[in-house]
C-alpha cells in the first residue's frame, strides 16, 4: 500500500440547483404532507410562455428590491400566495406586467381609483 492510496477522492456533486422560492414551496408541500410536484395547475401554452418568462430557472437576471406596503396589502397578499400556492414574488411579477400590459387610460383610472 503506497500515499497515493490514502489519498481523499472527490466525490461527485450530485446536488441540483434550486431556486429559493422552490424550495420553500417544497418545503411548505412537505410540511402539508404533499409531493414535491403534487397538485400542479394545468396551464395552457400562451399562459406557460408567459409565466417562464417570470420563472426563477429561466436566464432572467433577477434584483433584490424593498417595497413599503400598507398592512392590508401585505395581508391580502399572503393570502393570494396561500390559496394558489404560489411565491409573493412571482405573484408581484404577474401584476407588474398585466398593468404593464394596459393601455395608459387604464392604467391612469386605476391609479386614480386607488390613490384614495
Amino acid at each position: 500500500m503506497s500515499l497515493t492510496d490514502l489519498k481523499r477522492k472527490k466525490t461527485k456533486d450530485t446536488r441540483v440547483k434550486v431556486s429559493v422560492d422552490d424550495f420553500i414551496e417544497d418545503a411548505n408541500n412537505y410540511a402539508l404532507g404533499l409531493g414535491a410536484s403534487h397538485d400542479q395547475p394545468v396551464i395552457t401554452s400562451t399562459t406557460q410562455d408567459f409565466l417562464k418568462g417570470l420563472d426563477k430557472k429561466s436566464t432572467k437576471i433577477y434584483r433584490h428590491a424593498t417595497f413599503t406596503l400598507t398592512e392590508k396589502s401585505i395581508s391580502q397578499l399572503d393570502e393570494i400566495a396561500k390559496s394558489n400556492k404560489v411565491a409573493k414574488s412571482k405573484i408581484l411579477r404577474i401584476l407588474i406586467d398585466d398593468f404593464y400590459q394596459q393601455s395608459n387610460t387604464k392604467q391612469s383610472d386605476l391609479l386614480r381609483k386607488t390613490s384614495r
